[in-house]
């Protein structure tokens, strides 16, 4: 009897055993989980997931987040390890290794630092507090995707903002994650790379003013200068983006008609235009005051057919940048010290779209405010950058100066809202030469093989009141030396420029690509630490009572059932 019993419990434990390895096996073949949260944030979206799965060749993507972290960066580590095991659910030929490239000899690691550093990728300096002590150390928050002889690097980690907390930036940083990866991998499988153009001719910003923002397009696409009067036509087959930078004179209507019928065409648009002449450097006469006056750069018929009016006015914000003047003289040195600058908004996205979604603030300069306006073709459009609520505006004339900054602000008068300064338009645009073409000129252009077309398909283009939002600033003209697209000289701060500006191009070139993930949000769902600290000794006790008796009442049960079923025995 007892060899009977000993044999049936061997084979149980076997079919259990073999049950429990089959089931091991099915996980491992069948990856399926269910997503509870509210954002879905464990879900990966429809565009991300079709990319994976038309992958045909390896991808190696290597984390340099290894080691030991605070709370915070153990989220961000956390987070990263289990994005790429939903990436390689859906695709097995995505694979991932994390490193620390802190490790090894200080030989060994100094190599390694200067390997990266030709890579472009950048240390970070973290503060860490343990038992009452601070201590730095340096970190990688950077993932390398490999694809055959290429290599992307990806910043996992959003820029430190003075303006948010840790736990907001690593909040931000872990919403973005799944996009920073996709459009990695997206990009370095491109077969084709796209070709991106900025108008000349017209005082448009030149090479050396967008060197950061072209080299950082030029990791994906192809950047180059047209000069509209020197082309028959624009084709968006041959121009994915037409860039309108900045220009100070005006354009001539052949040269509008080509840019017209390249939108017509589908053509995509980004024009960053200042309304008024007014800068820094016109203000450093004696005394240091500017009368700005209107561009004339013969565009405004254009915009406002397609749905845009920038207003000839000039937005002052209480929450803006600062600028450095002199304040006295200790020597032969003269004394610097910051001001507030209203005329500089420093801007903060707060809407969900795609392109401003996560973002830190935009130093924008002498922008002006953007009305929309009714068009004869379905255009929707979407305001993407304001002011903020402490606001006012100045018309013109205007007399600018640095008078203002002698007295106190008057939040009173700052009381005309959030002003737009950014707007987004989609759809099919009416031509700007509708019925103003004659028979003569059709006939013309019939004879070039070209066809008029009044309406456009669906197409998209952004207009930014402020061209100098795409303009890093030229320490040394003669030695071709820049700051950072969005670095403040004199806050010694960079803001979110380029971010913004890259964003803008992802959308309008591919709305429909992974760029979806952005809007992706991930809720920070902060301890109530007042209710935490009342109802401290409650959910102590629960925590400790209430496993302690589930577990006597099991031993209490076992006990009895063994009792009742062997006592009699």
């Amino acid at each position: 009897m007892a060899r009977t019993r000993r044999s049936q419990a061997i084979i149980q434990f076997a079919l259990f055993c073999g049950i429990l390895l089959f089931v091991n096996i099915l996980a491992n073949t069948f990856y399926a989980h269910l997503d509870l949260t509210e954002e879905k944030r464990f879900t990966l979206t429809g565009p991300t997931q079709e990319m994976l799965k038309g992958l045909n060749d390896r991808i190696y993507i290597q984390v340099l987040l290894d080691g030991e972290f605070p709370a915070g960066f153990k989220r961000l580590q956390t987070a990263t390890r289990e994005m790429l095991d939903d990436f390689r659910s859906v695709s097995s030929l995505v694979d991932y290794r994390f490193e620390d490239p802190t490790v090894g000899t200080l030989e060994e690691v100094k190599e390694r630092r200067k390997a990266l550093a030709d890579q472009g990728i950048m240390p970070v300096n973290l503060r860490v507090a343990e038992q009452g002590k601070s201590t730095q150390k340096i970190i990688y928050p950077v993932a390398v995707v490999h694809y055959g002889n290429q290599r992307i690097p990806v910043k996992l980690l959003e820029s430190e903002s003075p303006t948010l907390n840790q736990e907001v930036v690593i909040n931000n940083s872990v919403s973005l994650l799944e996009y920073k990866f996709a459009n990695a991998i997206k990009k370095i499988r491109s077969p084709e790379r796209q070709i991106i153009l900025f108008t000349k001719g017209h005082g448009e910003l030149d090479e050396l003013h967008t060197a950061d923002l072209e080299r950082s397009l030029n990791q994906f696409y192809d950047t180059d200068r047209i000069a509209l009067d020197s082309v028959i036509q624009i084709k968006p087959r041959e121009c994915a983006l037409l860039v309108v930078a900045k220009p100070q004179t005006a354009f001539s209507e052949q040269e509008k008609f080509k840019i017209d019928q390249y939108v017509m065409n589908g053509g995509r648009m980004l024009w960053l235009i200042d309304r008024m002449n007014a800068d820094l450097d016109s203000m450093r006469g004696n005394p240091p005051r500017f009368f700005p006056t209107d561009y004339s750069i013969n565009l405004e018929d254009m915009l406002f057919r397609y749905g845009a009016r920038i207003q000839p006015d000039l937005i002052l914000d209480l929450e803006c940048s600062k600028i450095s003047l002199v304040v006295g003289q200790m020597g032969n040195s003269p004394q610097f010290d910051l001001f507030p600058w209203y005329y500089h908004p420093a801007v903060l996205p707060t809407g969900r779209h795609p392109i401003v979604k996560n973002l830190d603030r935009v130093d924008m300069h002498f922008c002006s405010s953007i009305d929309t306006i009714r068009t004869k073709t379905p255009v929707k459009k979407t305001v993407i950058l304001t002011s903020s609520r402490y606001s006012r505006l100045q018309f013109s004339p205007i007399d600018l100066s640095f008078d203002i900054l002698k007295y106190q602000p008057d939040p009173e008068k700052f009381n005309k809202g959030m002003q737009p300064v950014g707007v987004l338009l989609e759809g099919t645009f009416p031509s700007n030469y509708d019925n103003r073409v004659s028979q003569e000129m059709l006939a013309g252009l019939q004879q070039l093989g070209l066809e008029f077309k009044p309406v456009s398909v669906p197409t998209r283009m952004l207009v930014i009141s402020d061209g100098d939002i795409a303009s890093n600033f030229v320490r040394d003209a003669a030695n071709k030396e820049w700051f950072p697209l969005g670095f403040n000289r004199f806050e010694k701060i960079t803001y979110a420029n380029k971010e913004l500006m890259l964003n803008a191009v992802e959308y309008l070139i591919d709305p429909t690509g992974v760029i979806e993930a952005r809007t992706k949000e991930v809720k920070l769902r902060l301890l109530d630490t007042v209710k935490a600290q009342k109802e401290q000794a409650q959910w102590r006790l629960i925590n400790i009572a209430i496993p302690l008796v589930f577990l006597g009442l099991f031993g209490w049960f076992f006990n009895w059932r063994r009792k009742k079923r062997y006592g009699g025995k």
